[in-house]
């Protein structure tokens, strides 16, 4: 199973040579600095350690621009049902907490709404099972209480303002305001843990990044894009850290048997991010910065200080991770498909998802007043550079499932 999942790829290999898959060739900022550009030396950042999506109801909002996260979500709903009925064990679960209370967490619920398909599929799923086992469990009807995680800045408001009224009188909801990347539920008190399209999210950026002393300063782009050897290897460094910590606090909260069920993004081994369309878009945002520096806008320093805290893993890197930890065996890990990545996508759909995506992290960093302009200034140069779809690399969509030993 494993052996499908990853093939039989390579080490990986960051140092590849800069391929233009935009419209147009345009010279990397990655280029001129090995043609002399002199950088001003920077200080080191202060970002905020909380980077959630945009919230509200608004046009720019995360609620209406989350649909490629949807159809991701959608494509993994029968893996997941699958999952629940071949590997959930009631009894199992039973001994170790209340018997009529089943709980479930979904962390990095964002603000929904695709957080709340999620948990009704999970729920729909386990009801289904204890009809077909029904004497895996004795007591009370079985109830359910789902709790919702995000960073503590995320809109909750939001998030139960748009909950369904039929999932209130399914389940009882809690808001978890906290990072993933510790514990936020008690020991042995969840029997269901779920995450989708967001374990790419960093603690924070790595400090190493920001460093004028340090070799991996990264001076010419705004993300991790594989380019710069020195610069992957700290942002490496934080994900195994983060890794090593997310699946370390689901253990504790976990209980024997319980499932924690991952799907996301990685990068083929060997291919860089910046050989994907979405590295390219955030390369290009990258570059719409430096225009308005340009123009006093904001600063060339504001965005030498700024570096997304977002790392794409290949992988093997990916897989390494998840068997580190012993705590867990894997039941599943296979890649699946996202029906959008067969087709191209226009440029404002584009636009509006990474405008919900990074507008809250731009604000905190750049203040008040850039978002819109950077926007408009990112829709004008992507209409007169559009992406080429057909040579841009495609990420790896995975679907992992684990077990608490």
């Amino acid at each position: 199973m494993l052996s499908a999942f990853l093939g039989h790829a390579s080490a990986i290999a960051i140092a590849s040579p800069v391929v233009s898959i935009v419209g147009i060739r345009r010279q990397t900022y990655g280029e001129m600095k090995h043609v002399g550009v002199v950088e001003k030396q920077r200080e080191m950042p202060t970002f905020p350690q909380s980077f959630p999506m945009n919230g509200g109801d608004g046009p720019h909002s995360y609620i209406h621009n989350s649909s490629y996260q949807k159809v991701a979500i959608d494509g993994a709903k029968e893996k997941t049902s699958e999952a629940i009925l071949k590997n959930l064990d009631l009894e199992l679960l039973n001994r170790n907490s209340d018997a009529n209370i089943l709980r479930i967490a979904d962390f990095g619920c964002s603000i929904g709404p695709n957080t709340f398909e999620v948990v009704q599929n999970i729920i729909d799923t386990v009801k289904q099972k204890t009809l077909k086992e029904n004497n895996a469990y004795i007591g009370a009807p079985l109830e359910f209480q789902v709790c919702f995680n995000d960073q503590p800045n995320n809109d909750f408001n939001t998030l139960f303002r748009t909950q369904p009224l039929s999932s209130k009188q399914a389940y009882l909801s809690v808001g978890v305001p906290g990072s993933f990347h510790g514990r936020v539920l008690p020991k042995n008190s969840l029997h269901i843990g779920h995450i989708t399209y967001a374990l790419h999210w960093l603690s924070t950026v790595p400090q190493h990044v920001c460093d004028k002393k340090s070799p991996a300063l990264n001076k010419s782009y705004i993300q991790c894009n594989n380019l710069v050897d020195e610069v992957t290897e700290a942002y490496q460094v934080q994900f195994k850290k983060d890794m090593g910590d997310f699946l370390g606090a689901r253990a504790e909260e976990l209980v024997s048997g319980g499932l924690m069920i991952l799907s996301g993004q990685c990068l083929p081994d060997g291919v860089p991010k910046a050989l994907t369309w979405q590295g390219v878009v955030i390369d290009m945002i990258g570059d719409c910065l430096m225009d308005m520096a340009k123009l006093g806008i904001t600063s060339k320093e504001k965005i030498e200080l700024f570096s997304l805290p977002i790392y794409i893993p290949h992988i093997s890197e990916f897989k390494a991770e998840i068997e580190r930890n012993e705590n867990f065996s894997i039941e599943t890990m296979e890649k699946i498909s996202h029906p959008m990545d067969y087709k191209p996508l226009t440029n404002d759909f584009i636009t509006s998802m990474f405008r919900a995506i990074l507008n809250t992290i731009i604000e905190e960093h750049f203040g008040d007043g850039v978002v819109n302009e950077l926007f408009d200034r990112f829709a004008k140069k992507l209409n007169k550079y559009p992406i080429d779809f057909k040579r841009c690399k495609k990420y790896v969509n995975y679907f992992i499932v684990l077990k608490r030993k």
